[in-house]
């Protein structure tokens, strides 16, 4: 069979961020695939996938869609293993919660790229529901529903004949937790869309959804013992939290377009990751506009920031570190053409030949097995 029948699995659709900017590149790849996801906000896509046959599940009807979607979590398995696939070839699934656990038939090849193992299953669950996040009832409920998902997450890793992992760090889990190899392959940055421009301001940036794991409350205490502007660009459900305790100095931007985002990426000093990221587009984002980042030591970053050449590393998840890490920052001149090749390396052109040749290279040894 030299041209396989495609379909391609995605957790949501809600917003736009990496994961979604890795199906855009799938969706190049094979502009006649439909599109199989839990949950669709139309126009919170790019026009490349709006305009593409897209299939959702039966959560798409269930109420207070919009703004718990997130509650249905414990329906999300069942959601995922009744999309009819058994009329293609070839599964290709993005996933970081339930999207690898589609079920192809028999015959099927089925490639998983991995932007995280089901993250409150896993390395951050206690980031998400640690006992002093949960009233006495949720202490009750959630520990036995994740644990469930955790089995369905084992169980299900056996549909995937191959996965590909977005970090290095990934891949790590990928092992730990699934037993299984993932071959890594940096997501992609637009660096033809980030450029540097703008006018230069005075304030640091952090471009990120509002979940515990990505820790913004770190960053929100530092600059309350700073007078420099911190501005916040994102949405989720830590925003209430969030927004009741930030001194005046910071000032959460909401959700943003294309152009805006852009332009607060080439306005700010350095951007700021304050929590372990499983790749952190963002990082590569801010470097193509030639501005460099302060993020913490493990995770993703690790991996496309250049230590005193692209940005700074702060060694503990504690508010403290990362003010050293703010004040070692005053003290170091960056190169922006460094900062901005060093983001180049990541770009559109090479992860969608990358990511071409392993799929082919995979349908190809899958080919030789039947």
């Amino acid at each position: 069979m030299d041209k396989p029948k495609v379909a391609l699995v995605h957790d949501w659709l809600t917003g736009r961020r990496g994961g979604e900017k890795v199906l855009e590149v799938f969706a190049e790849l094979y502009p006649e695939a439909p599109i199989y996801t839990l949950i669709r906000f139309p126009g919170s896509q790019h026009p490349s996938l709006e305009s593409r046959e897209i299939h959702t599940s039966f959560i798409q009807r269930l109420p207070f869609l919009k703004k718990r979607y997130r509650s249905y979590l414990p329906l999300f398995p069942l959601a995922v293993e009744l999309f009819d696939l058994q009329e293609f070839d070839l599964i290709l699934s993005t996933s970081h919660c339930v999207a690898k656990g589609a079920i192809p038939r028999p015959d099927a090849l089925h490639i998983s790229y991995i932007h995280s193992p089901m993250r409150y299953a896993w390395n951050q669950y206690f980031a998400y529901f640690s006992s002093d996040r949960l009233g006495w009832l949720s202490r009750r409920f959630i520990p036995p529903v994740l644990h469930r998902l955790r089995v369905w997450d084992t169980v299900s890793c056996h549909r995937v004949d191959f996965f590909a992992a977005n970090s290095k760090a990934v891949a790590a889990r990928i092992r730990r937790y699934y037993g299984r190899p993932a071959e890594v392959i940096h997501p992609p940055v637009d660096a033809d869309f980030f450029q540097p421009g703008g006018t230069p301001e005075d304030y640091f940036l952090i471009v990120s959804a509002l979940v515990p794991y990505k820790r913004i409350e770190l960053a929100v205490e530092a600059f309350r013992r700073r007078r420099d502007s911190l501005k916040i660009v994102g949405q989720g459900p830590e925003f209430k939290k969030l927004h009741r305790s930030a001194p005046h100095n910071v000032h959460f931007v909401g959700q943003v377009g294309d152009e805006e985002l852009r332009s607060v990426y080439q306005g700010a000093r350095a951007l700021i990751m304050p929590g372990e990221e499983d790749f952190g587009i963002n990082s590569l984002e801010a470097q193509a506009c030639a501005v460099p980042v302060i993020a913490y030591s493990r995770g993703g970053a690790t991996e496309t920031v250049i230590e005193n050449r692209t940005g700074l590393f702060f060694p503990q998840l504690t508010t403290e570190s990362l003010l050293d890490a703010l004040d070692k920052f005053q003290t170091v001149a960056f190169n922006k053409q460094e900062i901005r090749a060093n983001a180049e390396r990541f770009a559109r052109p090479a992860f969608r030949a990358k990511m071409a040749a392993y799929i082919q290279e995979k349908w190809s040894e899958f080919q030789e097995q039947l």
